[in-house]
């Protein structure tokens, strides 16, 4: 006999919050606690198997709602509360900015974003977000925006992975290149990292509801985009504390690698990776290498793969993206 505890956060004005569980999808559980302001539902559930699905839902005035999207799994091998943040109106699938215009001061320098809201943002007000900043935003979200109509399926992969119980949900800003030669290479990043941790990271910070802390704040991108996601995590590893880089051209007009073996180590937390052949394999391996020797340490601050026969394109990229999504957004890792 094992037991789990589950913590529904929602605001509820009127009605209650139940639970319906695998062991009988037709019979309500109801709560061990009621928070006084009604947005904490606490549930003890004992249970014969090391884990099962669940289900909140809502029964108010307007009937019995089943909560959207796929089941909840929890364990019963260990002593973790099992926290969810439901929804009951919303569609089950996440939502998009209009694209937006982050002002710098210089109207020519401004940048645009397109910002993704995962399923339930609007409804469940009681739930923060850690944020991804991804590079090269039109190729992200939409076919008829990315180059030669391959995206990255970001919202499919990172949605697929949360009905999995994988990962917690996440706010993704795709920040769109004006000139990628310069603003993710050396020494145009340095004027980049500037806009990214001083105008964007405000600006998105100061109207959505994110966990700002470096824990919660990553950057991801390939290509070049992979460069300039290492910079702004060693540079602004305060800011910054995850960076996900993909078939990056590390040494092409960086100094990446010289200053990983010159500088002092980063609190931050690397994903390195490539296809291979013909796709900068040699030189992620290369900044494997230096990231072991100044002390990073695989699985813990540090992932590193190569992918055979992966190419250096958005289909590759979106096939193998759920592995950093995984490292940096899992539900076991941030445990």
């Amino acid at each position: 006999m094992g037991q789990a505890k589950i913590q529904v956060f929602y605001p509820v004005p009127r009605g209650r919050v139940v639970l319906r569980t695998e062991s009988d999808w037709n019979r309500s559980v109801e709560p061990n606690y009621v928070s006084d302001d009604r947005t904490i539902t606490e549930f003890v559930i004992d249970a014969d198997q090391k884990y099962f699905y669940f289900k909140p839902c809502l029964d108010d005035e307007r009937g019995f709602t089943w909560s959207q999207g796929d089941n909840y799994l929890a364990t019963t091998s260990d002593t973790t509360i099992r926290r969810c943040y439901p929804h009951f109106f919303c569609p089950p699938r996440g939502t998009f900015s209009p694209v937006v215009t982050v002002p710098e001061g210089n109207a020519e320098a401004n940048h645009h974003v397109r910002v993704y809201f995962p399923p339930g943002y609007d409804e469940n007000t009681l739930k923060r977000y850690p944020v991804l900043y991804m590079h090269d935003g039109t190729n992200l979200f939409f076919g008829d925006e990315a180059f030669g109509g391959n995206e990255w399926r970001v919202d499919e992969n990172v949605e697929l992975l949360h009905s999995m119980n994988l990962i917690d949900k996440v706010i993704v800003v795709g920040v769109y290149a004006k000139d990628r030669m310069y603003e993710y290479t050396k020494p145009g990043y340095e004027r980049y990292g500037d806009f990214m941790v001083n105008q964007l990271k405000p600006f998105i910070d100061s109207r959505l509801r994110t966990l700002s802390d470096p824990q919660n704040t990553a950057v991801m991108g390939s290509s070049l985009g992979g460069v300039v996601s290492f910079f702004l995590g060693w540079h602004y590893p305060h800011v910054f504390g995850k960076a996900a880089c993909l078939s990056s051209t590390f040494g092409y007009r960086d100094d990446l690698i010289e200053r990983v073996a010159s500088e002092p180590k980063r609190d931050v937390r690397f994903y390195i990776d490539s296809g291979w052949p013909r796709d900068n394999y040699e030189r992620t391996t290369a900044m494997r290498d230096q990231l072991l020797a100044k002390g990073f340490q695989f699985g813990k601050d540090l992932l590193y793969f190569a992918f055979p026969g992966d190419l250096h394109n958005e289909h590759s990229w979106a096939a193998r993206s759920h592995v950093p999504f995984q490292y940096f957004f899992g539900k076991a890792a941030r445990a």
